[in-house]
């Protein structure tokens, strides 16, 4: 081993895991993470089925989100760290068997399914967040682990559109959906069989997070609901706008493109930026665009904005793990961040419902502003409180 491999290794929280346990945690994290992306594509192709009404769309797609946040965030305390394989080749399994049950469901045994599905998905994304963690550079891991899910979504998206959805209907998908668990559950025998408890402070040995790390998965949540609650009416927003038919699919495609860009561009850059300046300015840039989307922009400003905006998405998204890293040094309030994301991403659509109406949506581009501006508030507080912790071996 080389002298950098061997600085490497000791940065790792524990064992450094390697590159085939490091590759079966990336798919089984993507795959924990999947309907989020597939799920809107789906659960339309159930309603125009008549297997759901519009508003059980909603209603699957939020208590999925739901389960799959409070999982990933609770896994860690009720699972533990030591038995890493069995509980990865369970969830798999079961996101089998409930992909393949939800063929045979409708109405709101169909949203019941979907929301025990969350769990094991959110399992398998807490098995992710909580490598992420023990990185040496877990933002340059978080927007690896973003861009992949990204790209991952894109081509499955892309896949079932056409050649699976169009000729055999919402089953067809989820019974893609079903043999990718399996996959993840074949990927379990080779994740990592445990990883190395995360340290405790010495003035606050409960091995909870501490308040600033608390305050910071706030932000994290305030971050993502912010996100979501404007992204989700974009279809809406585009139609408000006068603007001709097509335009919302070519922004969520040109969004989507950014974000790649974004994601990728996170990582290259990972320890070679201050995270704060680089987390703060694009917070203040989505604030802008979601106000100039309450505005009803054109058509050319309304796509470039829906790329701008997707690009810092996914540049800024990875560098909420170094902020909750510096408000609670034990990475406890890190390894809770996917469930606070996911917890977010869930709230944001929900409380956007609250502030639109069927001839004016632009209620939801103010509430997302204002969400990401308490989002802004919460990283400078948080950093401007930053103290000297010390850290000692969990027992």
């Amino acid at each position: 081993m080389s002298g950098g491999a061997r600085a490497e290794a000791r940065a790792w929280l524990g064992p450094r895991p390697s590159a085939i346990e490091m590759a079966a945690t990336l798919f089984a994290g993507v795959t924990g993470i999947m309907f989020a992306g597939v799920g809107p594509l789906l659960l339309g192709a159930l309603e125009h089925a008549g297997r759901l009404s519009a508003a059980q769309i909603g209603q699957a797609g939020m208590i999925e989100l739901l389960t799959m946040g409070l999982a990933a965030g609770l896994t860690g305390a009720l699972a533990g760290t030591r038995r890493l394989r069995p509980l990865t080749i369970a969830c798999g399994l079961l996101m089998a068997l409930l992909n393949a049950a939800t063929m045979w469901c409708d109405g709101w045994a169909l949203v019941v399914v979907r929301g025990l599905n969350g769990v094991p998905s959110g399992a398998l994304i807490w098995l992710m967040t909580a490598m992420i963690v023990r990185a040496p550079r877990p933002e340059r891991w978080s927007a690896i682990y973003l861009t992949v899910q990204t790209l991952a979504q894109f081509v499955v998206v892309a896949t079932l559109g056409p050649w699976i959805v169009r000729p055999y209907g919402a089953d067809g998908g989820f019974a893609v959906l079903a043999a990718m668990s399996l996959a993840a559950a074949l990927a379990g025998f080779a994740v990592p069989r445990a990883f190395e408890p995360l340290p405790v402070a010495v003035d606050e040995p409960s091995g909870l997070p501490s308040p600033r790390g608390l305050t910071a998965l706030a932000g994290a949540f305030c971050f993502n609901a912010a996100i979501l609650a404007v992204w989700i009416y974009v279809e809406p927003l585009s139609r408000q706008a006068g603007h001709p038919a097509g335009t919302a699919d070519l922004a969520l495609s040109l969004s989507l493109a950014a974000q790649v860009a974004g994601g990728t561009l996170a990582t290259l850059l990972a320890g070679r930026m201050r995270w704060l300046p680089a987390l703060l300015a694009s917070q203040v840039a989505m604030a802008a665009l979601m106000l100039l989307f309450a505005r009803l922009p054109g058509q050319g400003v309304f796509l470039a904005g829906s790329a701008m905006f997707g690009g810092l998405w996914m540049f800024s998204a990875p560098l909420l793990t170094p902020f909750a890293i510096e408000a609670d040094p034990t990475r406890r309030a890190a390894v809770l961040g996917s469930g606070a994301a996911l917890l977010g991403c869930s709230a944001g659509p929900l409380l956007a419902s609250l502030v639109v109406s069927d001839g004016d949506v632009r209620g939801c581009a103010m509430l997302g502003a204002g969400a990401m501006a308490v989002a802004i508030a919460i990283v400078l507080a948080v950093h401007l409180t930053r103290r000297a912790v010390i850290l000692t071996r969990a027992a």
